[in-house]
């Protein structure tokens, strides 16, 4: 017979940095319960079933799986989505694109373009704050279309529309109020591509040429082309891509050009401001 507070005490996930939370996050799905529950109820006996279930979440986490991945879930802004290992896990950085475009276009009826947009995290969270807003969602992956498509049909986010499309393609002549992306922007030869969580995210998602900057200078270059007068483009980029890409939304006309810090201290977004 096994209990919940047995199974924490003995569980471990020694190469993991967040090796509690990990722990409770996989025991909690294992038994179809919150975190909470653990807590509350450390003596309740564990089924044989569930118990085999959470021996082979921590054998896959043990092998390096992110828990996003085996859960096949991930928490943004506000809303829970779900992951799948041809997308990006969504991360708490990127959120600051999502603070930045509210702070800068006001709740009222505006156009919105997120270019990659992955498992919808950017678009679907505008879209939850900003009712008024359309919100076009991009991404050049089928089965991120669609996953993307399965969240906003199941948060009822009805001012999303997902497509299929490289960047620009298929919004020929359409300008927006707002355009944001979380582009690939790691070097060829980055030694992270082979460490931790991201060795399980997809390189097309990851990589952008030899310095990172390939996907990133092509969304800037076409932004113009895209964007209303006095529309925004938001960028996330790499920790120390700030000054590369000031520099190139600067080149390209922009004004208002600025970086913001994430919460370990890196310029970890971008932005500038097309002339009226």
């Amino acid at each position: 017979m096994t209990i919940i507070a047995s199974l924490l005490r003995n569980a471990q996930l020694p190469d993991s940095p967040t090796e509690r939370l990990d722990i409770e996050l996989l025991l909690a799905a294992a038994l179809g319960k919150s975190r909470s529950y653990l807590h509350t109820w450390p003596e309740r006996i564990v089924s044989s079933e569930a118990a085999e279930t959470f021996s082979g979440y921590l054998a896959r986490r043990r092998a390096g799986e992110p828990v996003a991945y085996i859960l096949g879930q991930q928490g943004f802004w506000k809303l829970d989505l779900e992951v799948a290992p041809h997308t990006l896990i969504p991360r708490p950085e990127t959120e600051l694109l999502v603070e930045a475009a509210l702070e800068r276009v006001p709740a009222r009826p505006a156009r919105v373009l997120d270019l990659g947009t992955g498992t919808g995290a950017i678009a679907l969270a505008l879209a939850s704050e900003c009712p008024a807003w359309q919100v076009t969602a991009l991404d050049r992956v089928p089965e991120a279309v669609a996953l993307a498509e399965r969240n906003r049909e199941r948060l009822g986010l009805f001012n999303v529309h997902v497509r299929l499309s490289h960047w620009y393609d298929a919004v020929a002549g359409e300008r927006f109020d707002l355009i944001l992306s979380n582009p690939p922007y790691i070097a060829a030869d980055d030694p992270h591509l082979v460490a931790g969580d991201v060795r399980f995210e997809p390189s097309s998602a990851l990589v952008a040429g030899q310095d990172g900057l390939d996907d990133l200078r092509v969304i800037i270059a076409r932004a113009p082309d895209h964007l209303s007068p006095g529309g925004w483009l938001l960028l996330e980029h790499g920790y120390d891509q700030a000054l590369a890409v000031r520099e190139l939304l600067t080149q390209h006309g922009f004004i208002e050009v600025a970086s913001r810090l994430d919460l370990t201290g890196h310029e970890r977004i971008s932005m500038g401001r097309l002339p009226c």
